[in-house]
């Protein structure tokens, strides 16, 4: 990875919308991994925190309350599935991109099952880590207050990009960063039939390793919380893709 700075890159970096740092923890127990993590993501310009063990990762996410955290699944006392767990069990939404060693399908489906937003196998790129991380901050909310049309409304279901708040008939529901923004795409999408690819390419910004079922599991989230116990808004178009519509 380079490290000279250019005039293109500094122009592309991320800040948040008063215009302070973003925020990153990066948590692994390789410390020579992530001495490499906290220099391209500082040169980013980001603020980087670091922790080695997962006690240490829940008790510098609470004081430091990061933008985005990189999250090794192996750790050596609670896994990060665990530092996962108690985070969101705080009421945090910060987006996570799970790091790990297992290059089964399975494994993946946990972390993202777990309430993580993406992951990457190890060995990776510098670049591919630093990308993924842009993708799941500008998905967050540090840009989303920059909508024309804030408040986003089909049927009884209503999206507000500015307090990050949706919900259904008036009552609230609550979706990770990446539910947050499939669920954008379909309701900005609504009554027309969206593929696999395309999804993947605005929600994931890009070829999730061609694996089109992280399509489905994150349309399943959906389901469950936008649709449980009510007429569906949500269609499968067999062979096409998917379409959110208006109930009835």
């Amino acid at each position: 990875m380079s490290t000279s700075p250019t005039t293109q890159h500094r122009a592309s970096q991320i800040t948040k919308g008063d215009g302070s740092m973003v925020r990153v923890l990066v948590v692994d127990d390789e410390h020579s991994l992530t001495e490499l993590l906290r220099m391209a993501l500082r040169y980013e310009g980001w603020d980087v925190r670091t922790a080695a063990d997962g006690f240490s990762a829940v008790k510098i996410a609470r004081e430091f309350r990061p933008d985005a955290i990189v999250l090794d699944i192996m750790l050596p006392d609670i896994d990060g599935l665990e530092v996962l767990q108690r985070l969101r069990a705080d009421g945090t939404e910060t987006p996570v991109l799970f790091l790990t060693a297992k290059d089964s399908l399975d494994d993946r489906i946990a972390g993202l099952t777990a309430g993580g937003d993406d992951y990457v196998t190890k060995p990776f790129s510098l670049e591919e880590v630093v990308a993924r991380l842009r993708g799941l901050i500008r998905r967050s909310t540090l840009t989303l207050a920059q909508a024309k049309d804030p408040v986003l409304a089909v049927g009884d279901l209503t999206l507000d990009e500015d307090s990050y708040e949706v919900a259904r008939g008036g009552t609230p529901i609550e979706l990770t960063a990446t539910e947050f923004e499939l669920l954008r795409f379909l309701m900005r999408n609504s009554r027309r039939v969206l593929s696999k690819a395309q999804i993947l390419d605005r929600v994931w910004s890009y070829d999730f390793g061609g694996r089109e079922s992280v399509v489905e599991l994150y349309i399943s989230y959906l389901r469950k919380k936008i649709d449980a116990g009510r007429e569906p808004m949500i269609h499968t178009v067999r062979g096409a893709g998917y379409m959110l519509k208006a109930a009835g």
